[in-house]
């Protein structure tokens, strides 16, 4: 296979490599990431590293490639095949080898893929390490030798882990889960069955066209077929997963879209007095409804920038129990390793319920609401949108508010925020508004989005 030349570098990206498959990403591409890859972790003194795939249907041709190339440099590689990318985390941990790569576009659509991956223990790639990444790929300086392939299935031990962490109490739960036809349905099923609760699938054929909605279980109109199942079975709850499993999306049994800032309104309810430490990461993008409760209950929350592979390491370094951000990541660590899973996120919450007699809309009493957008992308270019952003925060200086720039701009009013921000996972300009009234949401809104289309043009 030849390596190439001219390598798209706006696929290198904040959190990992994606792109469009094969325009921008194909298997010439895949091949000469497998060649950086090994050769830079054959610098680091590692013989062996850990890939698998998702179930997207140009995962397993740019996995054969990418095995390749990384076999060239000399590593061994442990091939897990198609799993999940939790299933992936956790083969890393349960084999303490903890170079490797997925391949997958999370939740992209269906004509994108890439590679999340790990050069050693500090966990997967971000910001200026995969910019260093690409400059060594296109020195094009790259290690050889003949390594071995050994295949490896992490299932068995996946259902373990689970088994032995959850213990469900005497009300038997009634759920409709939607694995969106996503890598989730490998796995979902066989899990489920381990737990006495009562299941409704639906979209559980593993399909990477994704043919029933888009991947993303953390907008609202993806779960409409999960809202309507859910009120036809008069279920508890209604779970949703992303494309390869990592995140989930939530529904009462109303037919209401939960956020993840109000999931972890709940679980940090129930962790308040189970751990030891009592300080919670939330992400710029969360609603101050959750900020709120943190301090009523006498914590301490962290704000910090998005992007799974930013908030999980901060989760770990700074040993927090629990953690994680609106996009639907989040990291338990008080009785589990810490990696992000979609399916023991929804199972976490089935286990509390199966403890109490109220719903999940009555676990939310007390919270403060405000009235928030869900996020809102603009489409913007990969050389523009930073530019973008710099703009936004020079307009914040010059009407002097107050704002963070830890990740984009998010601004502080006594009322309510603006957040604008570069996406790391695509060519667009997200932002999100919150007040406390609608008619002081549309204001922030109307003055942000004014902005942003006049600083996009």
């Amino acid at each position: 296979m030849k390596i190439k030349d001219n390598i798209n570098k706006n696929i290198f990206r904040g959190y990992d490599i994606r792109g469009i498959y094969p325009n921008e990403l194909d298997e010439e591409t895949a091949y000469t990431v497998g060649l950086g890859f090994g050769s830079h972790i054959k610098n680091l003194g590692k013989t062996t590293c850990i890939i698998g795939h998702d179930n997207r249907l140009s995962s397993p041709a740019l996995f054969e490639a990418l095995k390749q190339g990384i076999l060239e440099t000399g590593i061994d590689v442990i091939s897990l095949g198609l799993c999940t990318t939790p299933m992936y985390y956790y083969a890393c941990i349960k084999l303490q080898i903890y170079s490797g790569i997925m391949v997958t576009a999370s939740h992209n659509p269906k004509d994108d893929n890439g590679f999340k991956f790990a050069f050693d223990e500090s966990g997967n790639c971000k910001g200026q390490e995969i910019q260093d990444f690409l400059a060594m790929i296109q020195k094009g300086e790259f290690a050889s030798g003949s390594g071995e392939v050994t295949n490896y299935n992490i299932e068995n031990d996946y259902l373990t882990l689970f088994k032995k962490n959850l213990h469900f109490g005497s009300r038997r739960i009634k759920v409709v889960a939607d694995p969106g036809n996503g890598t989730a349905s490998v796995i979902l099923k066989k899990l489920y069955d381990l737990f006495p609760i009562d299941v409704t699938y639906i979209n559980i054929e593993s399909d990477g066209t994704f043919p029933n909605h888009h991947p993303d279980p953390c907008v609202e109109e993806n779960l409409q077929q999960l809202k309507e199942k859910v009120l036809e079975e008069h279920a508890d709850l209604g779970v949703g997963f992303d494309g390869d499993g990592d995140r989930m999306g939530l529904i009462s049994n109303t037919g209401k879209f939960i956020p993840t800032d109000k999931y972890m309104i709940i679980m940090i309810r129930d962790l308040i007095d189970k751990v030891e430490k009592k300080e919670f990461l939330y992400d710029v993008k969360c609603s101050k409804s959750l900020s709120d409760e943190i301090e009523k209950l006498g914590a301490k929350g962290i704000c910090y920038r998005t992007g799974n592979s930013y908030t999980k390491a901060k989760v770990r370094d700074e040993d927090l129990p629990f953690g994680g951000e609106l996009s639907g990541h989040v990291y338990f660590r008080d009785r589990w390793p810490g990696f992000d899973s979609g399916l023991y996120a929804g199972l976490r919450i089935l286990e509390l319920l199966s403890k109490t007699d109220q719903t999940i809309d009555e676990l939310l009493i007390g919270i403060n609401e405000y009235e928030s957008t869900p996020e809102i992308k603009f489409k913007s270019s990969d050389d523009k949108k930073f530019e973008v952003i710099n703009q936004v925060k020079k307009y914040a200086d010059d009407r002097k508010y107050e704002y963070l720039d830890i990740d984009g701009v998010r601004v502080l009013f006594d009322d309510g925020w603006a957040l604008v921000r570069a996406s790391n996972t695509g060519p667009n300009i997200t932002a999100r508004f919150e007040a406390k009234t609608k008619e002081r949401l549309d204001q922030i809104k109307e003055e942000f989005t004014a902005l942003i289309h006049e600083l996009n043009r």
